[in-house]
């Protein structure tokens, strides 16, 4: 075991009807992990024992749980999983699939009292690193219709975050090995993204990436900042965003001291192959998709021939907030909730970025 603190990472079970509950149990059969950290999972007793019951039958792994009512009792020992039991989820609401050869997929779905479920053990996590009993939070997916259903109208973790730790300029930042990439607009849609850079929101994006390399230990970061339009508009002969908008935003962060490389938009066809080269520690996108494309074509790893999913890495962190928040960066995997089959990769890489922006803050 290494010299540095193990620090307490708190865990959110994602939708109890998704795969955040097998991915979360599959995770913390990592013996090496709990070198590295105390792994706490909030959610239900019930989700995480039948999770354990999959993870046996189909990958022979057998770990116990102990429930526990604060972080502070947890035993965070290999081989023992520490669960905050919220006890949200009766039992007669996880499906019986036990007598079959093998598990199947729950086939349950969207609906509010998962919704619920999964709204509640955020707001858990996010108390519990508000009051320093945990020293950061990653979060398993969640349905955004779920959450909808139960009343809760948010459009995702980022805005659960940040209105629960009342922070007013946040961004997500999606991670893969050294290709991060942040966002000046998520959730929204295309009409709208176009509509929203504006150089006030660009240079936030910006200050807020350059502070997010330094929390991840990156002293001097190099930032790249996309264009919106194709060719950077070309002067303005495929729009004027670029010069308008975005041009001001990197004149005013270069005066301020951040290293920009290129001092101007980069057409965002080429951006991330140059992130991959090593040009830039992070970008900053436009908009959704522009961001995620190519974060996914680089983490999820589909076997044709095979007909699974090889790889599902890739990390959602939320830049700007009082605490730590690391995310996988896929759905709630419905179609595969109780089949055992869900990769736990994406969230490893997550906790594995909790650990190292705890480390960074605490030396800074």
């Amino acid at each position: 075991m290494n010299n540095q603190i193990r620090p307490i990472i708190g865990i959110s079970m994602g939708d109890p009807f998704g795969n955040g509950p097998e991915i979360t149990v599959r995770a913390l059969a990592d013996e090496k992990l709990y070198e590295r950290c105390k792994p706490l999972i909030v959610g239900d007793e019930t989700s995480i024992s039948y999770a354990l019951k999959v993870a046996e039958k189909v990958h022979g792994i057998r770990l116990k749980l102990n429930v526990i009512s604060s972080p502070a009792e947890g035993k965070y020992t290999y081989g023992t999983i520490d669960l905050m039991d919220l006890k949200l989820i009766p039992a007669d609401a996880i499906p019986d699939t036990s007598g079959l050869d093998e598990p199947k997929p729950f086939g349950v779905g969207a609906c509010a009292l998962g919704g619920e479920a999964a709204f509640q053990y955020v707001v858990k996590v996010i108390q519990l690193a508000m009051e320093h009993q945990i020293d950061a939070t990653v979060t398993n997916a969640l349905s955004k219709e779920a959450i909808n259903m139960a009343g809760h109208h948010y459009s995702g973790h980022t805005e659960i975050y940040a209105d629960y730790t009342n922070t007013p300029k946040y961004t997500m930042m999606l991670a893969h090995g050294d290709l991060r990439v942040v966002h000046v607009s998520t959730h929204v849609s295309l009409r709208e993204a176009c509509d929203r850079v504006k150089k006030d929101r660009v240079l936030d994006c910006i200050r807020i990436a350059n502070e997010g390399c330094k929390a991840l230990g990156i002293k001097e970061p190099k930032i790249g900042v996309a264009g919106l339009n194709p060719h950077c508009g070309e002067n303005g002969m495929f729009g004027w965003e670029e010069v308008e908008e975005i041009q001001p935003a990197i004149d005013a962060a270069i005066a301020e001291g951040i290293i920009i490389p290129e001092k101007k938009p980069t057409p965002p066809d080429t951006i991330f192959s140059k992130a991959l080269g090593g040009w830039y520690d992070i970008v900053v996108a436009m908009y959704h998709d522009q961001g995620h494309i190519p974060l996914k074509v680089k983490g999820f790893v589909y076997n044709r021939e095979e007909k699974h999913w090889e790889a599902v890495e890739g990390v959602n962190v939320t830049l700007g907030l009082p605490i730590i928040r690391a995310s996988v960066d896929h759905g709630t995997g419905i179609d595969l909730a109780g089949s055992g089959r869900s990769s736990e990769l994406s969230l490893i890489n997550a906790i594995d970025y909790a650990i190292l922006m705890v480390h960074a803050r605490k030396e800074s």
